[in-house]
C-alpha cells in the first residue's frame, strides 16, 4: 500500500486553516471565537500549552457553523487535489493525518483511500483521542495493519520521519515538487 499525509502533501493546502476561513466568510457566529483562536495560536506558536489543548481551543469555532458546513466546504475544494495524486492514486491507498477525521471523512469518500485521522468531535470541537501527529501515526497504522508493508510514503512535513521510516521508499513534498526524502 501507498500511505499519503494530507495537508500539503495532496492537498496544497492546510484544508483545516482553509476550511475555518471559508466558515468565517459564512457563519457570522464563527466571528465570536477569534479572541480564543488568537490565544490558541499563541500558546501553541509559543508552546505554552500541548499541541492537541490549543487544537481543541482553536475547533470551538464549530459550535457556530452546521454540519453540513463541511460537505459544501468540499464542494468548492475538491477539485483543489494535487493533480500528481489523482494520476497515481490506487485503491489500497491510505491517507493518515493530524486533520479532524470528520473534515477528511468526504474526501476519503469521493477519492476512495482509507483514511486515518485525528478523532475530533464536529459539534464541539473535542478530542476524542490523540492527535493523529508524528510517532502516532505509526501507532495508529500498526494497531490496525500490524506489519503490512508500506511500499511508498509522501508528506510535505519532517515530522512524520516515523512514518516515512516504515516505508520502502518515501519522498518529502515540497513546493518545487516531490523529492526522496
Amino acid at each position: 500500500m501507498n500511505v499519503y499525509d494530507f495537508d500539503k502533501t495532496i492537498y496544497p493546502r492546510d484544508s483545516t486553516v482553509q476550511y475555518y476561513l471559508w466558515c468565517l466568510g459564512r457563519y457570522p457566529a464563527a466571528w465570536l471565537t477569534l479572541p480564543c483562536t488568537a490565544w490558541a495560536f499563541l500558546c501553541m506558536g509559543l508552546r505554552l500549552r500541548p499541541k492537541t489543548a490549543c487544537k481543541q481551543m482553536f475547533y470551538r469555532f464549530l459550535r457556530h457553523v452546521p454540519e453540513d458546513s463541511v460537505s459544501r466546504f468540499w464542494g468548492e475544494n475538491l477539485k483543489n487535489v494535487c493533480p500528481w495524486y489523482l494520476r497515481q492514486r490506487r485503491e489500497d491507498d491510505l491517507v493518515i493525518s493530524a486533520s479532524p477525521e470528520f473534515l477528511l471523512r468526504p474526501v476519503a469518500e469521493a477519492l476512495g483511500f482509507a483514511l486515518m485521522a485525528s478523532p475530533v468531535d464536529q459539534a464541539t470541537g473535542r478530542y476524542e483521542g490523540e492527535n493523529c501527529h508524528g510517532a502516532e501515526k505509526v501507532r495508529r497504522f500498526r494497531a490496525r495493519y500490524g506489519d503490512a508493508p508500506v511500499e511508498g510514503f509522501w508528506s510535505d512535513s519532517r515530522s512524520d520521519a516515523p512514518m516515512a521510516a516504515l516505508a520502502d521508499k518515501a519522498w518529502l513534498v515540497t513546493r518545487d515538487g516531490v523529492v526522496p526524502w
